[in-house]
């Protein structure tokens, strides 16, 4: 069985926009088809309807390109045990209200049993001095958190696997 894999947002749009002149968003969009090309096959990717809702908005034209990418991706469910943990991440890492769609990533991510959270949202998700705060909640909440990672990391990972 391969490990699963939550595409959080940041990741689809990281594939369908044009190349960045910052060197350092363009490096990770880089980084980010070097994944996707070469190794997302060694996984089994999930995403949300939160992250479909997402792609969907903005640019009709750049909406249809994201919604493209999600083609056949399986939609996870939402049961009812996501958002009593997103409103617990809010409350708990603190993330601010701006942020709630990213707890309810991590909540559909954790709710649902999957190994990998994938982004590039290094504020809210990604964060290295919120991972164990979010860790915690999940687990104080009697689920296993996903480990948080960057296609980068996850690269790294895969080498491993």
């Amino acid at each position: 069985m391969k490990p699963a894999v939550y595409l959080e947002t940041t990741i689809i749009g990281y594939l369908a926009m044009r190349v960045s002149g910052i060197l350092r968003i363009a490096a990770n969009q880089q980084t980010t088809r070097d994944w996707w090309d070469g190794h997302r096959h060694n996984f089994d990717l999930f995403v949300s309807r939160f992250v479909v809702d997402e792609c969907s908005d903005g640019d009709p034209a750049a909406a249809e390109e994201r919604l493209a990418d999600l083609e056949g991706i399986p939609l996870l469910e939402i049961s009812e045990d996501v958002d009593p943990l997103a409103e617990s991440l809010i409350a708990g890492v603190p993330l601010p209200e701006k942020a709630s769609i990213d707890a309810l990533h991590i909540a559909v991510a954790a709710v649902n049993g999957v190994e990998y959270l994938l982004t590039w949202n290094c504020k809210h998700i990604a964060n290295p001095s919120m991972r164990p705060r979010i860790e915690c909640i999940c687990r104080d909440m009697g689920f296993e958190p996903p480990v948080i990672c960057t296609p980068q990391e996850l690269l790294e990972i895969d080498d491993d696997i």
